[in-house]
């Protein structure tokens, strides 16, 4: 499976971008950048159907303006380390197919969005029971993991050695659960205990054992192309199997630039921000709105001028070229 290759940002300078659909399809749930439908069964059991839009959010808001073209990428990059997960036989995942041609043509109507809107940015998925607990990996000190550590010098429980500086890396990749909250609310660093008393401690063992193990196999291929991979966060969910218990999966996105941190590493210097090709880009650019007084941090967003979301996708596609090449 080979995701489209991305194309120049200037391309979608005049694209007003996908920010919804609309299909004859049952069950419309709407995330931040996900609409999810259900599909009829097939010869795998109950399916959805997962469409990554050009919408885009940061400290849990939706933006006004899309990044044109950027659900492709995420689409493409998402399914490309769903497949190497698997083929690395570290767990199974969701993902069936991505080839737009496999909807069912009652899924379109008048009005609909058209198939041909939907190629390169629709999954296929087995349907799972998400395990409610976000399993994040850090391996390098940024972020809430930072903010946290310079308050206490622990994550989630966890103690550190002392003296580490912003963006440093960690002397071993650490597992930091935290709660999903509703769309809109902030997910909350919790200790595996806590984690452990929400849905039990055989349940996040294994949770831990495999987002550490995805992460490093996933860190030694970036490392090999160019790009550090400081912390992400996989979901994961219990399947129906053919036979015995549900089997846990990988679901939702995996190692994309808007679930994780990719810093290109021949520019790493510990102690500061670090140049990334992922979404902190934007975070900067509303972080100084922030500073300005412009925004608050609260809906609604404000609207992104053309030069931001371009440069945004811009980060985004070097990603998933170096990535999968």
């Amino acid at each position: 499976m080979t995701p489209t290759s991305p194309t120049s940002p200037a391309a979608y300078a005049n694209q007003p971008g996908l920010t919804e659909t609309r299909l004859q399809l049952a069950g419309l749930r709407q995330g931040k950048v996900r609409d999810v439908y259900d599909l009829p069964h097939g010869p795998d059991g109950p399916r959805l159907l997962i469409v990554a839009t050009d919408r885009i959010s940061a400290f849990d808001v939706v933006m006004p303006d899309p990044v044109p073209g950027k659900g492709r990428l995420l689409n493409g990059l998402s399914a490309f380390w769903l497949r190497f997960i698997e083929n690395a036989g570290i767990c199974g995942s969701h993902l069936l197919s991505t080839d737009a041609g496999e909807i069912p043509e009652a899924a379109f109507g008048p009005g609909s969005t058209s198939r041909a809107d939907l190629a390169g940015r629709c999954t296929i998925a087995r349907r799972a029971a998400v395990v409610p607990i976000e399993c994040v990996v850090r391996g390098y000190l940024e972020g809430s993991g930072w903010k946290e550590y310079r308050e206490t010098g622990r994550i989630c429980g966890l103690d550190l050695p002392r003296g580490l500086r912003h963006c440093d890396r960690l002397p071993a990749p650490v597992f930091t659960p935290a709660t999903k909250e509703a769309l809109g609310a902030h997910d909350q660093n919790i200790s595996f205990e806590r984690a452990s008393e929400i849905v039990g401690q055989a349940t996040m063992e294994k949770l831990r054992s495999l987002s550490l193990s995805i992460y490093e196999r996933a860190s030694q291929h970036a490392l090999s192309r160019g790009i550090i991979i400081a912390d992400t966060k996989f979901e994961f969910g219990f399947a129906p199997a053919t036979s015995g218990d549900p089997e846990l999966i990988i679901v939702d996105e995996a190692l994309t630039p808007d679930s994780a941190r990719f810093w290109p590493a021949d520019r790493y210097i510990p102690g500061q921000p670090q140049t990334s090709f992922d979404k902190q880009y934007l975070r900067e650019y509303l972080e100084n709105l922030v500073a300005s007084g412009v925004w608050n941090k609260q809906a609604p967003g404000p609207s992104l001028p053309p030069e931001v979301t371009q440069a945004t996708y811009g980060k985004y596609a070097e990603a998933w070229k170096r990535l999968t090449a």
